[in-house]
């Protein structure tokens, strides 16, 4: 059975906390709107497992949005997943640039990566770190290690079928306050991370990978909680990308497109068409209604 689920876990006597993320059907869906090559798909996973990781420990309402891009063949990774725990992707690539083989660095030179939170009430943050890893993972622990936030370790897998990713987060001092016990702490519990490997990673269940690395701690596992692939798109945002053309603009491509403008959505490929009367009626009172013709 497929599952898509979110669990934090917690060291009782350390001042350090985690998340796993285990992506299956929500991966699938992704996977199935494009024709990815394999490595595109596995870096897709790992971007994918790597927000759901960020929105389970980030305490905000409103959307999370990693965003990496490049100057190669894959010139850009996105991936958004809000408080709801409802996720979705997308990848740009150069099909005929790409082989099994490439690297994170071979696909993505010069790359940036990008984490942008967006909540529903509130100042939108933004915060870059250069791809100089050689895996998402890497990079995106050297982003916090740059910034302000708290001491991040990530590890992320995917294999076109599952993705998964586990992550440790330093705490404020509260049960360990000398610096050097923190550091090394911190140190014993990331070395014995990255013993996992993948294959382990995913067949292995939540509560097993935990008493394999750190059967000598005391560790709390809380419940386990949903995320589903879901695309925000709809006919009243693709009405509203209409309106801000300004009505001669919209009248002139409704004419340049036969009498039928069709706007797609990226993500999930849905189609929402326009005819004459729909775009008369949105420049008339504002309205997007009566429904025209929305395809998969």
């Amino acid at each position: 059975m497929k599952q898509d689920i979110t669990q934090r876990f917690l060291f009782e006597n350390l001042d350090v906390r985690g998340e796993i993320v285990s992506l299956e059907h929500s991966y699938h869906e992704v996977l199935t709107r494009h024709q990815y090559p394999a490595p595109v798909a596995k870096l897709l996973g790992e971007l994918l497992a790597a927000s759901a990781l960020l929105c389970g420990t980030l305490k905000f309402d409103g959307t999370l949005v990693l965003q990496a891009r490049s100057e190669g063949p894959l010139p850009l990774l996105m991936v958004e997943c809000n408080s709801n725990r409802e996720i979705r992707g997308i990848a740009r690539y150069e099909a005929e640039q790409i082989n099994d083989s490439m690297s994170l660095q071979e696909l993505m030179p010069n790359g940036i990566l990008a984490l942008t939170v967006d909540p529903t009430q509130g100042k939108r943050y933004q915060g870059i770190v250069a791809l100089e890893g050689e895996t998402l993972a890497s990079s995106l622990s050297s982003y916090f290690a740059s910034s302000e936030q708290l001491p991040t370790y990530f590890w992320l897998c995917a294999d076109g079928k599952q993705a998964k990713g586990f992550l440790l987060q330093a705490l404020p001092a509260e049960k360990q306050h000398d610096d050097d016990e923190r550091q090394n702490t911190w140190q014993h519990l990331t070395v014995l991370a990255n013993s996992l490997n993948a294959d382990e990673f995913l067949t292995v269940d939540n509560s097993t990978i935990l008493h394999r690395l750190y059967h000598e701690e005391d560790i709390r596992l809380f419940e386990k909680l949903p995320i589903k692939f879901h695309c925000s798109c709809s006919r009243e945002r693709s009405a509203n990308a209409l309106r801000s053309l300004g009505e001669a603009d919209a009248f002139a491509l409704l004419d340049e497109q036969q009498g039928k403008i069709t706007i797609d959505c990226q993500f999930c490929n849905k189609e929402y068409i326009f005819d004459i009367a729909d775009v008369t009626q949105l420049f008339k009172d504002g309205s997007s209604n009566p429904p025209a013709d929305t395809r998969h």
